[in-house]
């Protein structure tokens, strides 16, 4: 199937480096949104103001190595009060997306020119919080109530800290994480709003539910190679699905632009009383003071690391979990969303 990617971009100055620098931003980005490759671009039709003359930005292509694809390059007509110092592009896809799929993108004083496609939400909402602070039990009656699909970013995690214990790999040793991830394959299967999780074709949705895994889990996702391979995975299921997604950095890093953003918390006993609940219910043995202070370590740690760590979005609603029952919970996010 053909469709039209539309773009645009303002730049800096009037020279080759700056507009062929600005032009390859401005399709790199398109291809990034679009889950796109070199060989999917059929067409690319660009246009300069008249104030840009020093180069062709379409020279940016073959630095891309996009040397294939049909090309033409035009200079726009002068209209009083029109945007200065613009480059914009129009570029034809193969792909298997429908049109009203695409992502356009407009970038830097650009964004102008079409706020109706820039400001453009994607149909989910990331439910953010510490551990502990219901996020994952509120997700799955939320994604039900909608009829979305619910994902569980954490189990993710805590799949790729399993092949680590399993393996006898130190899941604290970047390097050594990052060296096996081509070993793993973590996949989701959804049905009736609930989620399983599936390593390597192992179903491990109960198994990855212990502490050891859960610590586990934190470790791995302060990894970069980790964060890469999972969040690219994360996206690309919010993008494709109406979704209820929960874990660290969803409404920070994940899905920034998810039509609803949640941030859920509890105090640190409240916290520590639910997962014991938990584990009795799966009839795992447990200690209160050791999982009370484990989860003060975790918040800690998830806090404090280098990569995407859990902090509240501007945009969220912050709702404190801590004297409420999980029904209360539901049906203010549900009031939320529906407002």
């Amino acid at each position: 199937m053909c469709c039209c990617i539309r773009g645009a971009i303002t730049i800096e100055e009037n020279t080759k480096e700056c507009i062929w620098s600005n032009t390859e931003l401005m399709l790199s980005e398109i291809i990034k949104r679009n889950s796109l490759s070199a060989e999917d671009i059929i067409s690319v039709v660009f246009t300069a103001t008249r104030d840009i003359d020093a180069a062709y930005p379409a020279v940016a292509l073959r630095k891309m190595g996009i040397t294939e694809a049909s090309l033409i390059c035009m200079q726009e007509m002068y209209v009083k009060g029109s945007l200065e110092m613009c480059i914009r592009v129009m570029v034809t896809v193969n792909t298997d997306k429908a049109q009203r799929d695409m992502e356009h993108v407009y970038l830097k004083g650009a964004v102008v020119l079409r706020p109706d496609l820039v400001n453009k939400k994607t149909e989910a909402v990331a439910i953010d919080g510490p551990a502990g602070s219901g996020k994952s039990t509120v997700a799955k009656l939320i994604a039900k109530e909608l009829g979305y699909i619910y994902a569980d970013t954490g189990a993710m995690y805590r799949a790729v800290g399993l092949y680590c214990i399993n393996n006898n790999i130190n899941y604290a040793d970047n390097n050594a994480v990052e060296s096996v991830l081509g070993n793993i394959d973590i996949s989701l299967e959804h049905s009736d709003g609930m989620q399983k999780i599936y390593l390597n074709g192992q179903d491990v949705t109960e198994i990855i539910r212990t502490p050891e895994v859960a610590d586990s889990a934190s470790k791995v996702a302060a990894i970069g190679g980790v964060r890469e391979m999972l969040v690219a995975l994360q996206k690309r299921l919010a993008h494709e699905n109406k979704v209820v997604m929960d874990g660290r950095d969803i409404g920070t890093n994940v899905i920034p632009d998810a039509r609803v953003k949640i941030y859920l918390d509890a105090n640190v006993n409240e916290r520590a009383k639910r997962r014991c609940k938990e584990l009795e219910e799966k009839g795992i043995a447990y200690n209160f003071d050791a999982i009370a202070a484990d989860i003060s370590k975790r918040d800690e740690y998830d806090k404090n690391r280098e990569l995407n760590p859990l902090t509240v979005a501007e945009d969220a609603h912050v709702i404190d979990t801590s004297d409420m029952s999980i029904d209360e919970v539901k049906d203010t996010i549900l009031k939320i969303i529906r407002g």
